[in-house]
């Protein structure tokens, strides 16, 4: 509880800062007080939200309330790192002004201190005005902006058999928050497309409950491909952040998700391993239970998902947590040619230009957070999601239907 209140007097003490660049458009007591109503408003409908159930069920009221607070946040974030630089100036400037010799040159042994500038209030606001705009399209348009990206790995040891073979890999539905139908169908019929020989999702099929999937079974069934569908679970989908009324009805509800997935036509894998075999070769499709650093849930184990594996298998990891990667895959005695991931969603929220940069604020917790990663000749991809979670909207990272084609022998492309 103490916590809560520095949190919401931090905000405050920002608010009253930013409040110096509207001062020059705020007239009267009114417009002051409109000014941090609308602060109060948001930030009282954000916690009446979520004590009363809002993480479990994201309303249309309460993404209203998470969409005001990130636009309240970062926008006025820009407006304060801007006030503060001028407010730098200001003071290094009220510091010569008030030397021997700057008294002397302004003729005035009075204490100076510079007003704010009417221009940079301005400047703040207008270039506030930026992220309000991303934010916005990022939740009217980013959330469904479906880019499927194209990759081509190249390893010495494939089997000749699956020499452009096509993996089409789409991780983090999160069903529970989408709200739009035809735009869900138009990412099915997208996926069908590219005709892949093998669809793999990688976990968090669901925000908390099995039920928000109920909706969205029949697009999800469509989904086509010739050697089959596979699945694994990540953290979501446990159900482990919803306040069960007993343990029976935890398991009931991920027993009910995994019938779900079945019936959708999904081979979900469960710390074990499948074979695809093409004209007497195979590879091997080897998937884990979520396995996540930092607290999250480590039902994973990789050992006994690959008991039965020969040494020379080729294999094709599932595990929905890019840490699992990084802290037991790439080190395991044996080798694991492709392990695919997502979990992170990029934060769905960044700057992207395909082939030459990419930036999210999620680079601070995973080291391996969004694209293809190789380490030991043993690559990773990190899927940003297909959907989305909480903030209901994305800026600049898009959601992400991957299509990955193995190719034998030289280099990758």
């Amino acid at each position: 509880m103490l916590r809560f209140f520095i949190f919401i007097a931090i905000i405050l003490a920002l608010d009253i800062y930013a409040f110096q660049a509207f001062r020059f458009m705020v007239k009267g007591r009114w417009g002051t007080i409109l000014y941090f109503l609308i602060t109060v408003f948001i930030i009282g409908g954000m916690v009446y939200q979520f004590s009363t159930g809002g993480r479990r069920n994201m309303s249309v009221l309460t993404q209203f309330f998470i969409v005001s607070f990130v636009i309240l946040i970062v926008c006025k974030l820009v407006i304060i790192a801007t006030m503060f630089g001028e407010d730098i100036f200001r003071f290094f400037k009220s510091a010569f002004a008030n030397l021997p010799a700057g008294r002397q040159e302004r003729n005035s042994d009075s204490f100076y201190f510079p007003s704010r500038r009417k221009f940079v209030s301005q400047l703040a606001l207008g270039l506030a005005s930026i992220p309000f705009a991303s934010i916005l399209y990022g939740v009217i348009v980013g959330r469904y902006n479906f880019k499927v990206l194209k990759y081509t790995l190249t390893f010495d040891d494939l089997p000749e058999a699956f020499d452009g073979y096509k993996i089409t890999q789409i991780s983090d539905i999160h069903s529970g928050s989408f709200d739009n139908k035809e735009k869900v169908d138009y990412a099915i019929d997208l996926i069908n497309e590219q005709a892949s020989d093998a669809i793999l999702f990688t976990g968090d099929m669901v925000n908390n409950l099995a039920s928000e999937m109920e909706p969205w079974k029949e697009s999800f069934g469509r989904l086509k491909a010739k050697d089959g569908k596979f699945s694994v679970l990540g953290n979501h989908d446990y159900g482990d952040y919803v306040d069960w009324e007993s343990a029976e009805a935890k398991v009931e509800n991920l027993d009910n998700l995994k019938t779900i997935q079945k019936d959708m036509g999904f081979n979900l894998l469960l710390n074990e391993h499948r074979f695809i075999e093409k004209d007497g070769q195979r590879l091997a499709i080897v998937g884990v239970e979520n396995w996540g650093a930092g607290g999250f849930k480590k039902a994973g184990d990789l050992n006994k998902a690959i008991t039965g594996l020969n040494k020379d298998d080729f294999r094709i990891l599932m595990s929905h947590d890019p840490s699992h990667w990084e802290f037991e895959v790439k080190d395991h005695p044996d080798h694991f040619h492709l392990t695919l991931s997502g979990h992170t969603h990029g934060m769905q929220f960044g700057i992207e230009i395909p082939g030459w940069f990419k930036w999210s604020p999620v680079k601070w917790r995973y080291k391996y957070w969004a694209g293809i990663y190789e380490d030991s000749r043993q690559y990773i991809n990190v899927n940003r999601g297909f959907g989305y979670l909480a903030f209901p909207g994305r800026v600049g990272i898009w959601p992400e239907i991957t299509v990955i084609e193995l190719k034998k022998g030289g280099a990758t492309a």
